[in-house]
Formats: C-alpha cells, sequence, structure tokens
C-alpha cells in the first residue's frame, strides 16, 4: 500500500464527504479512492482514443475508399525500401 495526502479546502472537504455519504461510500477514504480511479480510467481512455468530429470522419473514410495517387516522393521512397529490402535478403 502507498500513501497519498493532499491539502484541499474545507468547503471541499465537506463536499466530498457529503459525497461519500450519499453514495454509500462508508468512509471519505473509500469514496476518493473509487473517484480517483475512475477518474483515471477515464482519463487514460480518453487520451487512447481518437476522436473526430463529423467532417473529420467523412474525410478520413473518403482518404480510405479513394486515396490520392502516390506523389513522386511517395514513389521514390518506395523504391529506395524496396531496393533495400532486396538487398538484404
Amino acid at each position: 500500500m502507498s500513501r497519498l495526502e493532499a491539502r484541499i479546502p474545507r468547503e471541499l472537504k465537506r463536499t466530498l464527504e457529503r459525497a461519500a455519504a450519499v453514495t454509500g461510500h462508508p468512509t471519505l477514504t473509500s469514496f476518493m479512492i473509487y473517484s480517483l480511479q475512475a477518474s483515471a480510467r477515464r482519463a487514460i481512455e480518453d487520451h487512447r482514443q481518437t476522436k473526430l468530429t463529423a467532417d473529420e470522419s467523412t474525410s478520413f473514410v473518403q482518404a480510405l475508399l479513394a486515396p490520392a495517387a502516390p506523389n513522386v516522393a511517395l514513389r521514390a521512397a518506395f523504391e529506395r525500401y524496396s531496393r533495400e529490402a532486396h538487398a538484404g535478403a
């Protein structure tokens, strides 16, 4: 077990104690652990997911369905890759 301490305003502590009581947590500590854990999981999940607007989603799908033709730089990179891949084989 690890210990975590924080100094918070009295009013916030009263609010947290009330929230713990109304949600059925027997202690402020159990409420805090539950709340911090839920918030941490949500933050990690939000960070993991890429969220697009409707316009961005449409553009992304259109690019997948009808990709642009390769430009000169992309064709040159592919040729270099092909030469290097076959040289090592």
